[in-house]
């Protein structure tokens, strides 16, 4: 395994990792039992790799490897024995936001580094961020990251974008993945902080 693949692999657990402490925060806002902790962190935490994977014709990432599996039981544990917290919800948000901006990195990375072109790469980073999130959020009964007008996707696609471009440019593999985490990490760092948001459609419905 060569550097970079290595690189790739350990940051690959980690995104994991923080994304199935994610999944189980959720399930703690909605007080369920340690089976669900650990199914909630599970699925986020690998759901968006696996549908990357399937689309770009990879091996999916866990099915030899249980260890992401069990990194996302880990976070499960571990978010279950901290008990009541009333800081749960807000951890849920920031570390949503290091999980995203990892994610969108680790998943366009995989996919250019299997020839994929640079254009759908970054949308299999978007991907890879935003799916679990997505099945966590449904499980959960929360507005999902599509039916928000908060700023998450435009964040990740901007990480993927910045990442993308970078590697074209031959920056190295930690310039283009520092820039890129730096980018989606700040930008949606200043929407939690600063309560930024897209605009939304100005036609609306109009009434009869």
């Amino acid at each position: 395994m060569d550097a970079l693949s290595t690189t790739l692999f350990w940051l690959d657990y980690a995104a994991v990792a923080v994304f199935g402490a994610t999944g189980a925060l959720a399930a703690a806002h909605r007080k369920h039992d340690i089976i669900t902790f650990g199914f909630f962190a599970a699925i986020t935490g690998v759901g968006g790799g696996t549908l990357r994977d399937l689309l770009i014709g990879a091996p999916v990432f866990w099915i030899q490897r249980p260890g992401y599996v069990l990194a996302c039981l880990g976070a499960a544990v571990i978010v279950w024995m901290l008990g009541k917290r009333g800081w749960r919800f807000r951890a849920l948000l920031w570390l949503d936001a290091l999980g995203m901006a990892a994610y969108c990195v680790v998943g366009t990375a995989k996919a250019l580094s299997l020839g994929v072109h640079p254009f759908t790469a970054v949308m299999m980073g978007v991907l890879t961020t935003a799916f679990g999130g997505i099945l966590r959020d449904v499980l959960a009964g929360e507005p999902n990251l599509l039916l928000r007008r908060e700023i998450y996707i435009t964040a990740a696609l901007l990480g993927a974008s910045v990442f993308a471009v970078l590697s074209l440019l031959h920056a190295g593999f930690w310039p283009a993945g520092i820039a890129g985490f730096v980018a989606a990490f700040g930008l949606r760092a200043c929407a939690l902080k600063l309560g930024w948001s897209l605009p939304g459609f100005a036609g609306g419905e109009e009434k009869a």
